[in-house]
C-alpha cells in the first residue's frame, strides 16, 4: 500500500514553507512494484499519489533509484525557468545517446547546447517553414492515393511512411532515387527494434555501452553504422556543391551555419543534429497523427467542423489531440551543484526531476471534463498556457521542431479531410508505450469510404 509520508501540502502553502534538505514524499513500494506500476497502469498509480502526497512526489524503479515527478503546472513554471547549468536535460536524455550520438542537441548542456541550438533554430522559423509545406502535402497525397477502399487498415504504418518522408524531403533534403531508398531502409533498420521493444530497449543500449551484455548493442550498432555510412557520404559530397547556399533544407543549413566565433559544426555533429531530428520529428509525429484521427473519427461533431476548414480550428483540433493524447509522457533535468529548491523542498544533486505531461493535461482545475476531445479549449483568450500545455516540453530545451510539428500535423489532417473520407474500425485506441512514445495499440485501424 502507499506510504503516507508526510501530510501533503498544497503549491501556495509549500511555496511560504522553510526549504528543507530532503525530497517529497512518496510510495514505499518494492522497485520492482513501481516499475510495474508505471508500465501498466500509470494513470491510476499517478492519481492515487498525487491524491495522497500532492503534487510533487518521489518515486523509485529498476531504471532510477529515485526520481521526482510534478503534477502541477506552477512547479513545472519553476523547473522550467531553472537555471539550466544547475537542471541538466542533456543528462536526463542519456538513454538516447546510443542513437542519437554524443554531440546531438538532446544530449548536450550548458554553453554547449545553446551553441547548437542557435545553430540549429533558423530552419524552423519564418519563409522557411513555408517551404516545407508542399513536401508535406505530397507526402500526404501519396499516402492517401496506396489507401484500399473499403478495407480494414492500420493509419499508423501509413503515417509513419509520411513523416519519413517529410523529413528525407524538408529535412535531408534527399530527391526520389537510389540514394533515398537505400537511406530509408537503413533507417527503419536501425529505428524499428528500438521503437516496438518499449523505453527498456534504449535503457538496455546504454548499459551495455557501458560494459553490459553487448549482443544487442552490437546488432544496433551494426544498424547505426549502415545509416552513418550513408550520413557522411552524403555530408562530404554536399560539401562540396556549388549551390549549398541556395538550398532549403536543415542538412544544408547545418552545413553552413556558423556561431559567434565563425566556426562550423564537425562532421560527427551534424550527423548527431541530423539523426536527433529524424528520432525527435519521425515517430513522434507519426504518433501524433494517428491519435488525431483516433480522436476525430470517434468524435463526429468535431469532425464534421475540421471538414468545414479554417486553419485556427485545425490548429486546435491538433493541439488539442496532443493534450489528450500526448505522444510522450515526460520530460526530465538532473539536478546538478547545489540542491534545487522546489514546493519548500531542497532536491538534491543527482536526482532527476520530471514533469508529468499526461497528468498535467488531464487536470480538471484547468481542463474542464479533461477526458472531453474539445478544440474549443485552444480558442480565444482563454487558450491553455505555456505550463498548462507541455507536449514539447518547455523553457530553454522546449523541442526545437514543435513549430516543425504542429505544421506538418496540420497539413496532413487538413488533406486526408479534403481528399477522402474515413470510417473507424471499433473502439478509440488504448495506449501501449513504444520506444519512448505513448502509441495507439492496434495502429489506429480505419477504412476508407471512399
Amino acid at each position: 500500500m502507499l506510504d503516507e509520508g508526510r501530510d501533503a501540502r498544497t503549491y501556495s502553502e509549500m511555496s511560504t514553507a522553510t526549504v528543507t534538505t530532503s525530497v517529497p514524499p512518496g510510495p514505499r513500494l518494492p522497485r520492482w512494484a513501481q516499475t510495474a506500476a508505471f508500465l501498466f497502469f500509470p494513470r491510476r498509480f499517478f492519481d492515487a499519489c498525487r491524491r495522497r502526497y500532492g503534487d510533487a512526489v518521489t518515486f523509485s524503479t529498476i531504471f532510477d533509484s529515485r526520481f521526482v515527478m510534478l503534477f502541477d503546472p506552477e512547479l513545472v513554471k519553476e523547473l522550467f525557468k531553472g537555471s539550466p547549468e544547475q537542471l541538466r536535460a542533456g543528462e536526463a536524455n542519456a538513454p538516447l545517446g546510443p542513437v542519437v550520438g554524443p554531440r546531438s542537441v538532446l544530449l548536450l548542456d550548458g554553453a554547449e547546447h545553446l551553441r547548437h541550438r542557435r545553430l540549429m533554430l533558423p530552419p524552423f522559423h519564418g519563409q522557411r517553414m513555408a517551404a516545407y509545406e508542399s513536401a508535406m502535402e505530397e507526402a500526404a497525397d501519396r499516402a492517401i492515393d496506396s489507401w484500399p477502399v473499403g478495407e480494414p487498415f492500420a493509419l499508423l504504418p501509413s503515417m509513419q511512411s509520411v513523416t519519413l518522408e517529410v523529413i528525407m524531403r524538408a529535412v535531408f533534403g534527399m530527391e526520389p532515387g537510389r540514394l533515398d531508398d537505400e537511406l530509408r531502409r537503413r533507417i527503419r533498420e536501425m529505428l524499428e527494434p528500438i521503437a516496438s521493444s518499449g523505453l527498456s530497449m534504449l535503457i538496455l543500449l546504454a548499459r551495455a555501452s557501458r560494459g553490459g551484455d553487448e549482443a544487442a548493442l552490437s546488432r544496433f550498432e551494426a544498424q547505426r553504422r549502415a545509416v552513418d555510412e550513408l550520413i557522411y557520404e552524403e555530408i562530404a559530397r554536399r560539401r562540396e556543391v556549388s549551390d549549398l547556399a541556395e538550398r532549403e533544407d536543415v542538412f544544408s543549413s547545418l552545413l553552413l551555419a556558423r556561431d559567434e566565433d565563425g566556426e562550423a559544426l564537425s562532421d560527427a555533429e551534424v550527423r548527431d543534429e541530423l539523426v536527433t531530428l529524424l528520432v525527435a520529428g519521425h515517430e513522434t509525429t507519426s504518433v501524433g497523427l494517428a491519435w488525431t484521427f483516433d480522436l476525430l473519427l470517434h468524435n463526429p461533431h468535431v469532425l464534421a467542423r475540421a471538414r468545414e476548414g479554417g486553419d485556427d480550428y485545425l490548429d486546435a483540433v491538433v493541439k488539442e489531440a496532443l493534450r489528450v493524447k500526448p505522444v510522450i509522457a515526460g520530460v526530465g533535468r538532473v539536478v546538478r551543484g547545489e540542491p534545487f529548491a522546489l514546493n519548500g523542498y531542497a532536491i538534491p544533486p543527482g536526482v532527476e526531476i520530471n514533469p508529468s505531461i499526461t497528468t498535467i493535461h488531464r487536470r480538471a482545475d484547468h481542463y474542464p471534463d479533461p477526458k472531453e476531445f474539445r478544440p474549443e479549449r485552444f480558442l480565444g483568450d482563454g487558450a491553455p498556457d505555456t505550463y498548462t500545455w507541455v507536449p514539447f516540453g518547455g523553457g530553454t530545451r522546449r523541442c526545437l521542431g514543435a513549430s516543425f510539428a504542429l505544421m506538418e500535423m496540420k497539413v496532413v489532417v487538413r488533406r486526408v479531410l479534403e481528399r477522402t473520407e474515413l470510417r473507424a474500425v471499433g473502439r478509440p485506441e488504448k495506449q501501449q508505450r513504444r520506444g519512448v512514445t505513448l502509441a495507439p495499440k492496434q495502429g489506429v485501424r480505419v477504412v476508407r469510404t471512399r
